[in-house]
């Protein structure tokens, strides 16, 4: 474990290496799972906010959802999270013509119609954050679906992508630059010392 604050970061986020491979999973994470996405307390606003702007990248299915579930519903499990259709994939989700499941809250981001990209979740994914029972400590794991990321961790050995580098941009997202710096530089001392 590597420790950052008030964060734990587990050594195989630095020690294991992926890359997404869209062409193989096909963003299989957006559909397979017990839950939807899960959602930060401040990315419940970001939906509420956003939603009419996300709306007409949705499939009609999706938007059938949200009208009967909620632009986000809570789970016991997993607290709130993303609505599902038939228990499947995310409601905001829908796929391109190469079935490659896409986000449509990403696809407003990249339109520049809002300036939240997704949940961090999806983002960090396939990190996971859980919180210690007393809230003051976050543990930052490395979980990768076994069967559907498979592609993922032959590609990130095949590119010799650690999975902290692969997912820069969202532990920036989430914990900001310094973190980051501090993360890096700790797995290259790491490296050195190993």
């Amino acid at each position: 474990m590597i420790a950052i604050d008030n964060v734990l970061v587990s050594d195989e986020v630095i020690e294991s290496q992926f890359v997404c491979d869209l062409t193989k999973c096909k963003g299989g994470c957006c559909e397979d799972g017990d839950a939807g996405a899960p959602l930060e307390k401040n990315e419940l606003k970001e939906l509420k906010d956003h939603y009419e702007k996300i709306k007409p990248y949705m499939t009609a299915e999706g938007i059938r959802e949200i009208e009967k579930q909620g632009k986000y519903v809570y789970d016991q499990e997993f607290g709130w999270v993303t609505p599902t259709i038939n228990s499947a994939i995310c409601a905001y989700g829908y796929r391109d013509k190469q079935g490659i499941i896409k986000c449509s809250i990403e696809q407003a981001y990249n339109d520049e119609k809002i300036t939240w990209k997704k949940p961090i979740s999806c983002h960090l994914f396939p990190i996971r954050i859980s919180e210690s029972s007393d809230g003051k400590t976050e543990y930052v794991n490395y979980e990768p679906r076994p069967d559907l990321c498979s592609a993922a961790c032959k590609l990130g050995k095949k590119l010799k992508v650690p999975t902290y580098i692969f997912l820069k941009d969202s532990i920036i997202r989430k914990y900001g630059q310094e973190f980051y710096e501090t993360l890096d530089a700790t797995a290259k001392h790491l490296a050195v010392k190993g």
